[in-house]
């Protein structure tokens, strides 16, 4: 079964939005448009309680600057441009901060859901014109907090399969990035050694090495872009699909504080100051618990709901959201905003006292 289905359905996700203006095909790709809502999710949740003002906005932008520099340097992406006015157009010719991207559409197709688990064996029927059912992910760094670490002690992976010869400590700056996958289509995302990543995608080898090499020569541009205002590009995930010609193409958004995860000094410059801020609470273990119990319906059965973020630090966030864009992009898009490494010095006691 495929998600997308009927032109001019709106889908709404958990932070941006989805019209479909023609479908895709079999042959061709479609057209639709995304709109980055101030809308965030933390630990798979969906929408929170409360928006963060000029988010939407803020990705589209950031999103837009890292789509053009690709096609520049030769990568394929569904990217068309934001809209102003009704037109699609390049960053370069927009004249204010727009929240709506044109993009072109891939086939989404669900795998089956039977017997409690999912079954993929759909893709091994299709050429081209479909998303990858996978999220890619580089890691630069591992935290003490990182899944990986989990993953290693419960033995559900052994250094070999993320390319180590040795087992991995916390906080390690790693000489070189590791490759990891995730699923991208089912209720709640799980982590999958490479070759079960091989296998419910349908892709040979060269097409899974193709996958990581792209994936790392992305990490590099993004790193050294963010490390022009002194950030460290710490981890990310990108999504790709396949043209019609099963051509490797770039979808979805990358390069933002929602896709990847910066740091300055040690202090995070991303979606994880919002996970640093829910972790110890009472909703973030409910939510563990949950899972463990039923991992498809944990949602409906956790026992608690999410506060909303403390004002100032909303307002913070919203401002580190801001300042990340016009920084990166070079251009003041939002007015008024502090430069970044104030903002964080501000930012650095909300999170650990407001609580």
């Amino acid at each position: 079964m495929e998600l997308i289905k009927y032109i001019g359905e709106l889908k709404m996700g958990s932070v941006k939005d989805l019209e479909i203006i023609k479908n895709p095909t079999f042959e061709t790709p479609g057209e639709g448009l995304f709109t980055f809502s101030d809308r965030y999710s933390v630990f798979d949740w969906g929408g929170m309680p409360d928006h963060i003002d000029h988010k939407g906005e803020s990705i589209a932008l950031l999103g837009a600057y890292f789509f053009e520099k690709l096609e520049d340097l030769g990568f394929p992406n569904h990217y068309l441009g934001l809209i102003e006015n009704g037109q699609a157009k390049s960053l370069s010719q927009l004249n204010n901060p727009s929240k709506v991207m044109k993009v072109q559409l891939l086939r989404v197709i669900d795998p089956n859901f039977e017997d409690n688990r999912y079954d993929y064996s759909i893709y091994s029927h299709q050429k081209g014109n479909f998303l990858i059912p996978l999220e890619i992910i580089y890691r630069n760094t591992l935290p003490e907090v990182s899944s990986v670490f989990k993953r290693l002690n419960e033995s559900e992976i052994i250094p070999e399969d993320l390319g180590l010869k040795n087992p991995p400590f916390p906080n390690q700056r790693l000489k070189k990035p590791i490759i990891d996958f995730s699923t991208k289509l089912e209720i709640t995302d799980r982590y999958l050694r490479h070759v079960e990543a091989q296998e419910i995608a349908c892709l040979n080898e060269e097409e899974l090495d193709e996958l990581k090499e792209q994936t790392l020569m992305i990490n590099k541009i993004i790193s050294r872009e963010f490390s022009k205002i002194g950030l460290k590009n710490e981890d990310g995930k990108i999504e790709f699909g396949y043209g019609p010609e099963r051509e490797l193409i770039v979808v979805d958004v990358l390069g933002t504080l929602d896709e990847c995860r910066f740091t300055f000094n040690g202090l995070p410059v991303s979606k994880e100051i919002i996970r640093m801020y829910y972790k110890d609470s009472d909703w973030h273990c409910a939510t563990e618990d949950a899972k463990k119990e039923d991992r498809i319906n944990w949602k409906e059965n956790c026992i608690l709901q999410p506060d909303p973020l403390p004002p100032k630090l909303k307002n913070l966030i919203s401002q580190v959201y801001c300042s990340c864009t016009n920084e990166i992009t070079g251009k003041e898009w939002f007015k008024d905003i502090m430069p970044l490494k104030e903002i964080l010095k501000e930012i650095e006691g909300e999170i650990y006292c407001e609580k």
